[in-house]
């Protein structure tokens, strides 16, 4: 795709796969998401909207608007949905208490809801709400909770954001693509 002709475009989604790393180069190395879009993209500040880290995938947005990105990383304004997997049993009482928060570093991590979406051996699947995106937040929040089995920590094993507000991911691995002016709207309406 060329350079974008239409001003009007100020977002657009990105599905992150793992193993990219979210920042416009690295001193590592590591590839970047940046590696995944059009040159123009980084070239016009495109900045990414909030973080995915370095394991994680899905849904990430980009804009060069900076009232868009603002207004989509206030805390309590925009809820971010995430589908993980976790090593241990998570039972109703990790439910409780990741809704109503663990301090983790000194900080306050917590869920707006967690959902159990099944199980796999000694996995648990969940779908996990957000409206905060603190460093590293769900995998520190489920981090903090102990396997009521094997008295360890529950480790998340793989994490994908899936929405934010209320645009669904809906592209494949490594895709790219502008998010409609109807779709634009719609998210900025719907912030809580």
């Amino acid at each position: 795709m060329n350079t974008p002709s239409n001003d009007s475009k100020n977002l657009l989604a990105l599905n992150k796969p793992k193993g990219y790393v979210v920042t416009r180069s690295d001193e590592l190395g590591r590839k970047t998401v940046y590696d995944l879009l059009p040159d123009w993209v980084f070239d016009n500040s495109w900045m990414p909207i909030g973080r995915l880290d370095l394991e994680s995938k899905g849904l990430l947005l980009f804009t060069h608007d900076g009232q868009f990105g603002n207004a989509l990383t206030q805390p309590g304004k925009c809820i971010k949905v995430y589908e993980i997997w976790v090593r241990g049993h998570v039972t109703d009482e990790h439910i409780a208490m990741a809704m109503s928060g663990v301090e983790n570093k000194g900080e306050l991590l917590k869920a707006l809801s967690v959902e159990v979406k099944g199980f796999g051996g000694a996995k648990t699947k969940l779908q996990v709400r957000i409206d905060e995106g603190k460093n590293r937040h769900i995998r520190r929040l489920f981090g903090s909770l102990k396997d009521p089995k094997f008295g360890t920590p529950l480790k998340v094993l793989d994490l994908k954001r899936i929405s934010i507000g209320s645009f669904d991911l809906d592209l494949e691995s490594g895709k790219w693509r502008y998010l409609s002016q109807a779709e634009e709207s719609l998210l900025m309406k719907n912030l809580a």
